[in-house]
């Protein structure tokens, strides 16, 4: 049995589809927290309710106690821990929020995977470890000493927890670097939605900066198998980047958004922000060595996939 902390989230709630076609059986801990409309997580996991397989746990993983009966009431063997205050910028304003839920979270669960003895622990982190860099791609073994935001600082001590919790009590763990994920059930206040948002209201796009950041978007689908692989290659310790392993600049993603919404995009330049970083770039090569992964769906395509997923929820 799996446990997916986060699992009603954009990602989570693929990832338990994924696992229940698969025949697994799940466990989905998530809080429903305001950080967005509880309701679009409420619509991620609709579909699941009634299978057989799928456990639903409305709690939080600040919860020691919550968590403790979990692993009494359910034979779990195996965490994807994905539940997380995300976003750059939201963290520039309440960074006490992100210690709590991102770092003390990760230790409560970490606490009771080590007492459960878990057969496998995966943490899911982000490229915003990597910090501010002009060149690329990133390797899993590059320093990452110089985060720029609270949350990329609190996923970089969740990383080291997850360390820690190996080195000491031999807890397996794989430690999984997300690069700009994206597709059907994005977060609103990811560029891709929000952008498309936007010009679905015929209202401008903010753009903070030139445009011509570089970003390694990643299609959920592509995401979502590199988790599956990570599951199914299980090691004592290893880091892994799951991106697309190539760039493309904002102004042209803005551009492919607006061709698939067959709208003409209004851009509003505004002075960069704090904690932002001018590129992410993954090098995927140890990905694809050990785990045989293998991102397939081109921007454009995954793009178009997101735009129709949109369309088909307007009113």
């Amino acid at each position: 049995m799996i446990l997916v902390t986060g699992g009603a989230g954009f990602i989570g709630s693929h990832l338990c589809e994924r696992l229940l076609e698969r025949g697994e059986e799940v466990v989905c801990l998530d809080n429903f927290s305001d950080y967005y409309d509880p309701s679009l997580k409420e619509d991620n996991i609709k579909g699941l309710l009634g299978h057989s397989s799928f456990h639903l746990i409305r709690g939080d993983v600040l919860d020691r106690s919550l968590l403790e009966g979990l692993f009494s009431s359910f034979p779990i063997e195996r965490i994807v821990h994905l539940a997380a205050i995300a976003g750059v910028r939201a963290s520039l304003e309440d960074p006490v929020r992100y210690v709590r839920v991102d770092v003390e979270g990760t230790v409560n669960l970490l606490e009771v995977a080590k007492d459960r003895g878990v057969e496998q622990f995966i943490f899911g982190s982000s490229s915003s470890v990597y910090g501010a860099r002009s060149q690329g791609p990133f390797r899993e073994d590059d320093p990452v000493e110089a985060p720029l935001s609270p949350y990329a600082t609190a996923k970089r001590a969740g990383e080291l927890y997850c360390k820690t919790y190996q080195q000491l009590y031999g807890v397996p763990m794989t430690i999984l670097r997300f690069f700009t994920v994206y597709g059907p059930r994005q977060r609103p206040d990811m560029a891709i939605r929000k952008f498309a948002t936007l010009m679905l209201r015929s209202e401008p796009i903010p753009i903070y900066g030139d445009g011509k950041a570089l970003r390694d978007f990643t299609y959920i689908d592509d995401c979502v198998e590199g988790i599956l692989l990570a599951l199914d290659h299980p090691f004592s310790f290893e880091v892994f980047n799951l991106g697309a392993g190539h760039t493309v600049q904002l102004l042209e993603v803005v551009r492919l958004l607006a061709e698939a919404l067959g709208v003409e995009p209004k851009v509003e330049f505004l002075p960069p922000q704090k904690g932002d970083v001018p590129l992410t770039f993954a090098d995927i090569s140890k990905a694809r060595d050990l785990l045989g992964y293998e991102p397939r769906t081109p921007l454009k395509e995954g793009i178009e996939k997101f735009a129709r997923w949109l369309k088909a929820r307007a009113p």
